[in-house]
């Protein structure tokens, strides 16, 4: 899998069977494994300029996923970062980053929240924290930031 396999969609454009294959692995990580009780289905994931983009594993599951949503004032947001457990540790979060800013391209921010302990893997992608550690459902995040280049 490279970032030029990155499967990406509207949410208009998702199938059924895509779009519970996103969400099941969204809820297996962010909900089940992480413990986090939350609504993890904000009403983001169906506004217009929402991209969603993953790499389909071997056995016809989602290895990772994020979403990339765009922001007030022409800038982008990516968030809901995730990897299944099986498919961790082989750069696949990196890959879709990369797919992800391609797809933003190079004349707008970018913003996201990462867990702190992940925040080596957005900074190999030119973003810098940019504000102080909060507590999201249990979890350390830190926001970070892209500037338009």
């Amino acid at each position: 899998m490279t970032a030029s396999s990155a499967l990406s969609a509207s949410f208009s454009s998702l199938g059924t069977a895509d779009l519970y294959r996103l969400l099941k692995l969204r809820c297996d990580v962010f909900v089940v494994e992480q413990h986090c009780a939350y609504p993890e289905l904000d009403g983001r994931d169906t506004e217009p300029g929402t991209r969603h983009l993953w790499l389909d594993a071997p056995d016809g599951t989602v290895a990772a996923y994020l979403r990339v949503l765009d922001e007030p004032g022409g800038g982008a947001r990516i968030g809901r970062v995730v990897t299944a457990a099986a498919h961790r540790g082989r750069g696949l979060a990196g890959r879709l980053l990369a797919a992800a800013l391609e797809h933003v391209g190079p004349g707008r921010e970018v913003v996201l929240d990462a867990q702190t302990g992940a925040t080596g893997v957005y900074e190999r992608f030119g973003f810098a924290i940019c504000g102080p550690a909060f507590d999201d459902e249990g979890i350390e995040h830190v926001p970070m930031r892209r500037p338009a280049a």
